[in-house]
């Protein structure tokens, strides 16, 4: 499998900025961007307003306005300025013309083929590896996926989400223990959430398959809901599995004064949640993300369930 230099992917992100007037301009509103902070559970919150990320949080994502658009992630779609770099013999490294983070990509499979993580979580694994500084994430077809058509991951800079530093002091309850490579439940966080420390690659994908065995798959979903985050680490990498129940908040959508335009990905889940809008962002507070986290997430003991039914598998 080819390697990917960090330093190479960041001197692309660098030269395409340069060369891409819309990116570039999306990118220098980073720096204006206004943001706020929570503390919720002991775990740190930032809340982004940004207005460029309406294309996603605004995404019709239903059959018929999938099929009656063009896929922007196939190659014949994207625009000739958006240039790449092949990876792993079936994905291509882009940069995110809409970005959250100060270095966003987006990673789609080459071929046009539905958003699912099934038989991927070791490329996803060595991709994060690969990619030193970022955490590379994965959101479920209706888990914030604004192409479930096409499957992708993204990635960003890792010490923008904050989800990493509270793992570092939550409890991990060990499930499963195979030398260096460790399945955990994590759920004294505002997020529940399965670990996956991995030295080996290999193994650790095994710990992902039998997780996702024991994830319910709700009616009418092709595979359990899910955002994954993975990122290197001094032993490995480390896979953090936030199994969801619900694509969007009860509030979400544009009309009436109790509706907010929060459509939650990887990225929110992470600790960092994106509002389009500016009075949204100005709402938003500790009472409404916890109800976010318990409409979206699984409660403790859904997680506690499935702790337990891995056990048998």
């Amino acid at each position: 499998m080819a390697e990917v230099i960090t330093e190479q992917v960041n001197d692309f992100i660098t030269a395409q900025i340069a060369e891409w007037p819309q990116a570039a301009g999306n990118f220098a509103a980073l720096a204006d961007v206004k943001v706020k902070e929570f503390t919720l559970q002991g775990m740190k919150i930032k809340v982004q307003f940004n207005p460029a990320r309406m294309v996603s949080s605004a995404a019709k994502v239903d059959a018929a306005s999938l099929k009656a658009r063009k896929c922007f992630l196939c190659a014949e779609n994207r625009p000739d300025v958006q240039r790449g770099i092949e990876w792993g013999g079936k994905y291509i490294i882009l940069l995110n013309p809409f970005p959250i983070f100060p270095r966003h990509l987006t990673i789609p499979d080459c071929s046009h083929t539905d958003q699912l993580i099934s038989g991927r979580a070791a490329d996803m694994m060595k991709l994060a590896s690969a990619l030193d500084g970022y955490t590379v994430f994965y959101n479920g077809p209706r888990c914030g996926a604004s192409a479930p058509d096409h499957m992708h991951f993204q990635a960003g800079n890792s010490d923008f989400l904050t989800i990493g530093e509270a793992l570092e002091y939550a409890n991990h309850k060990v499930i499963i223990e195979k030398g260096a490579n460790r399945l955990s439940l994590v759920d004294d966080l505002p997020v529940r959430v399965f670990v996956i420390d991995a030295a080996d690659f290999d193994e650790g994908a095994i710990l992902f398959d039998t997780l996702y065995r024991a994830l319910p798959i709700p009616e009418g979903e092709s595979e359990p809901m899910m955002n994954i985050l993975c990122y290197a680490t001094a032993e490995g990498v480390r896979m953090v599995v936030i199994p969801r129940k619900r694509h969007r908040p009860s509030f979400y959508g544009t009309e009436g004064d109790d509706c907010m335009l929060i459509s939650p990905a990887s990225v929110d889940m992470g600790g960092v949640f994106i509002t389009p809008r500016p009075q949204d962002f100005d709402r938003i507070d500790t009472e409404i993300i916890a109800r976010i986290f318990d409409e979206l997430c699984l409660s403790e003991d859904e997680v506690e369930t499935i702790a337990q039914k891995i056990n048998l598998i």
